[in-house]
């Protein structure tokens, strides 16, 4: 029989969950974009969170889709930084354009979109589901100035400040 060892207590795991995406399931027709020829409502998922290092600050999301056909670069769908550390989860519809949903002193970056706010899925007709990374970053600083940043900065000053990742990956595609 294993035992503990002395002084040390077991860790919760870092995690992020949603009630409305499953890990590796589909994401509905409610988180899909409306617009390019797909016609969802645009809702950004309601998301949870669990188990930060205890020496967390802030937080930092990120929603990304590797699989977009952009050379290599994926689509950024969601930057959201400054979140505070007392903060456990996002509603759904958090993601609106104009941060109305938002915990007071979050800041969104522009997505590839163009705009600051949630664009939800819309793949290409007829690829494969795409993969759309959900990940959540616990920061050792309480802000980070990423006001007017690209999100490539955004990432590279994330990760930069990260002391632990969680992450949800939900799946989208569109059939001919």
């Amino acid at each position: 029989m294993a035992r503990k060892p002395r002084g040390k207590s077991a860790r919760v795991p870092f995690k992020l969950t949603s009630p409305d995406i499953r890990p590796n399931g589909p994401i509905a027709m409610e988180q899909v974009f409306n617009g390019f020829g797909c016609s969802g409502q645009n809702l950004s998922p309601a998301l949870d969170w669990s188990g930060a290092p205890p020496h967390t600050r802030s937080f930092a999301l990120l929603v990304h889709d590797p699989d977009a056909p952009t050379g290599g670069a994926g689509w950024w769908h969601w930057l959201v930084a400054n979140i505070p550390v007392g903060v456990s989860g996002l509603r759904k519809d958090a993601g609106r354009a104009d941060g109305s949903n938002l915990p007071p002193g979050c800041i969104q970056v522009n997505t590839d979109f163009g705009g600051p706010g949630w664009g939800g899925p819309c793949p290409p007709v007829g690829d494969k589901p795409h993969r759309y990374n959900f990940t959540l970053y616990a920061l050792q600083v309480d802000r980070l100035d990423v006001s007017g940043a690209s999100p490539a900065l955004v990432g590279y000053m994330v990760n930069g400040n990260a002391i632990a990742k969680a992450r949800l990956t939900g799946k989208f595609g569109r059939k001919r």
